[in-house]
């Protein structure tokens, strides 16, 4: 290892833990614009035969919407890692799949602005690898600005970010079983249920639909047109009523980032008819098998079609799925095994993460760290960046991990709920060169190892 390979690394990770900003575009004419790509859509496949897209056309700009975010690229490279934590089923199991958000180490930095762009390593990439690089960075930076969003309308509740598809999996099966396709709302999921909750209290509950592209803002017009489909096919409570969020990242080769967002406002609250507190989430869900039909209204009264639906009287199991599902993520993000087996059904992956056989707290996960004056519990991950040994370590606050290790979703709530507000903002750590903790407890860190 020569000097200029271990100072180009420091450099590397020095921006990775530098606060730069990301543009946030709501507006009417957004709004207009993706109608108009909507209706051309629909247009085109009308004269292909195959009938205009079940859509929600009820978005709008996002009221009081951020004109921009402050965060660091290792913030992002947290979210999307968790964001994907559990989704791949065996996600702790398997390195490329555990450590994936770490192809991003090099691929944003700050302009000349403090504004983030793709670094000239991000723009240098095969076609065959941009789709995947849009939907990822797209993910990570949706997730951000949705908890941002809500956080803000919802100050006095702790707000979770939830893979949608591993939550439906709980109650439906997402592929076909018999011949033939399955019908379009089935294929179109939201990617995630943004849940605003407090301890022992029932949820609000915001679907969101996440997009990334490399082109420019016609295509993200398109890409948000096809996302009111893709949040049309799940409702929580009276077809067409539940909130949701419709966020596309625009990745230029050459300007800096752009989240374009519209939104459809309301509030749906996971409250079971007759109670008032929530449900009890240390309950053990038991594989659901629910039909894959929604009741629409119409002028002669009801008819059911193709999608998602949870009515009221299945908000507590909901409630539950949203709860264990995040438990999942959390405790998958720290290295996976039978912790997380417990908060699965086996649709949502559960024999992927039954392996191994820790029984002593003790001894839980493979690594543990003091960051922030903070006891994490996590997996680590040693490897060459340019020629120079790293290390990077994920993880959660011990205290909660305990909770979540032995089932106590309702205690881990509750006191992550209290810690709100609590969590340092440093962006790096002693020896740690990037850290990011996020208010779910969790910590992503990396580091130069010695020679």
């Amino acid at each position: 290892m020569n000097e200029g390979e271990s100072k180009a690394v420091t450099e590397i990770l020095h921006e990775l833990s530098t606060t730069s900003h990301v543009q946030v575009r709501s507006s009417i004419e957004l709004a207009a614009q993706v109608t108009k790509a909507a209706a051309e859509e629909d247009e085109k496949r009308v004269e292909d035969g195959r009938g205009p897209l079940r859509r929600r056309t009820d978005y709008r700009a996002v009221g009081r919407a951020p004109r921009s975010l402050a965060l660091t690229p290792w913030q992002v490279i947290h979210a999307i890692g968790l964001g994907v934590a559990s989704a791949r089923q065996g996600a702790g199991r398997g390195l490329a799949e555990h450590w994936g958000s770490l192809r991003y180490n090099q691929a944003l930095e700050a302009n000349r602005g403090r504004y983030l762009q793709l670094s000239t390593e991000g723009r240098e990439l095969l076609r065959f690898y941009k789709a995947t690089q849009s939907g990822e960075i797209g993910t990570g930076f949706a997730s951000l600005l949705a908890e941002n969003i809500v956080r803000s309308r919802y100050p006095d509740h702790s707000v979770s970010v939830i893979p949608a598809d591993i939550a439906l999996k709980a109650g439906w099966s997402l592929s076909s079983s018999g011949a033939g396709p399955r019908p379009e709302p089935l294929q179109r999921r939201p990617h995630f249920f943004v849940e605003a909750w407090q301890s022992g209290q029932p949820s609000k509950v915001i679907l969101l639909a996440s997009k990334g592209t490399h082109s420019r803002a016609h295509q993200v017009h398109k890409q948000l047109s096809t996302a009111s489909a893709h949040v049309e096919s799940v409702h929580v409570g009276a077809y067409g009523t539940i909130p949701y969020l419709l966020i596309g990242t625009e990745i230029s080769a050459t300007e800096s980032l752009t989240l374009h967002a519209l939104e459809a406002p309301g509030t749906t609250i996971l409250r079971t008819p007759g109670k008032t507190s929530g449900a009890d989430l240390d309950f053990v869900l038991k594989q659901g098998n629910l039909m894959a039909d929604v009741m629409r209204p119409t002028d002669r009264g009801e008819t059911t079609i193709p999608g998602f639906q949870v009515l009221p009287d299945s908000y507590a199991w909901f409630s539950v799925v949203l709860a264990r599902t995040e438990a999942a993520a959390l405790t998958a993000f720290t290295g996976g095994g039978k912790p997380t087996a417990q908060y699965l059904t086996k649709e949502q992956g559960q024999r992927h993460f039954l392996y191994g056989d820790r029984t002593d707290p003790a001894k839980l996960r493979d690594a543990e760290h003091r960051i922030h004056d903070i006891d994490f519990v996590g997996t680590d991950h040693i490897y060459r960046l340019n020629g120079t040994r790293v290390e990077a370590f994920s993880g959660l606050k011990r205290s909660l991990y305990m909770h979540l290790h032995h089932g106590r979703v309702n205690e881990y709530r509750r006191e992550v709920h209290a810690l709100r507000g609590q969590w340092p903002d440093h962006s790096a750590s002693g020896q740690w060169n990037a850290v990011s903790v996020r208010a779910d407890g969790t910590v992503m860190a990396i580091r130069v190892l010695d020679k």
